[in-house]
């Protein structure tokens, strides 16, 4: 493993970090904003991290003549890509006493299915690995209905401003959920079309802004908000 990867892994590892912690001081004058947000905040960057410094560490990959697979990255996005989906969907009952138990499970179960389809695709040969690929891909749709319809909607009845605040998470969070499928298949993962540092960069960006990114939108902008005592 190259001194490029390391050094990239071991980097993710260190603004994750430094991310929880700043969540956690966030969440020591909390401001209105209900803990549970603070709280899954904190543990997205720390189990990302952990998880990506086991690829530094040489622990979290298998490698082989055809190509790496990080696995590790897997272990990453089958926690905290829920937790982000929770995140997004209790901000948008934050005024709702009995939150929609149905659509966070919905949520969950789809990003879950979406994530190991993906592992099973990189483990698998080019002749079905698309198979998997598309199965994920059908989820990634379930998802993205569940947060631009009855989310949407159920944020626009608590009151504008919850309203907009929900849609600008939401199309962040959206735009991502498309970007990492899209480098997964421009990857080594599936066509093959980018060089490897490109793929490793790649993935150090996108979960930065895709986790800290969302977590610092979406509690500021709650955090900004006129909500009921």
């Amino acid at each position: 493993m190259s001194d490029f990867i390391i050094s990239m892994h071991i980097f993710y590892f260190i603004i994750m970090i430094t991310g929880s912690i700043y969540f956690y001081v966030l969440s020591r004058k909390p401001k209105q904003v209900p803990l549970y947000e603070y709280a899954i905040a904190m543990v997205i960057p720390a189990w990302s991290g952990a998880a990506y410094l086991s690829i530094a560490l040489g622990q979290g990959l298998v490698s082989n003549p055809d190509k790496t697979i990080y696995f590790a990255r897997y272990i990453d996005w089958v926690v905290t890509t829920p937790l982000l989906l929770v995140a997004l969907a209790l901000t948008a009952m934050l005024q709702e006493k009995n939150k929609n138990k149905t659509l966070l499970f919905a949520l969950i179960i789809s990003d879950v299915f979406m994530i190991l389809t993906g592992l099973i695709a990189d483990f698998s040969n080019d002749s079905i690995k698309y198979i998997w690929y598309i199965l994920g891909m059908i989820a990634l749709v379930i998802i993205l209905v569940i947060i631009w319809y009855p989310l949407r909607k159920i944020a626009d009845a608590a009151s504008p401003e919850l309203s907009r605040h929900y849609k600008r998470i939401a199309l962040y969070l959206s735009c991502f959920w498309i970007l990492y499928p899209t480098a997964w298949l421009a990857g080594s993962s599936g066509i093959d079309i980018t060089h490897q540092s490109i793929e490793i960069a790649a993935f150090i960006i996108l979960p930065i802004f895709s986790k800290i990114g969302f977590s610092i939108l979406d509690l500021h902008g709650l955090r900004n908000m006129h909500l009921p005592t």
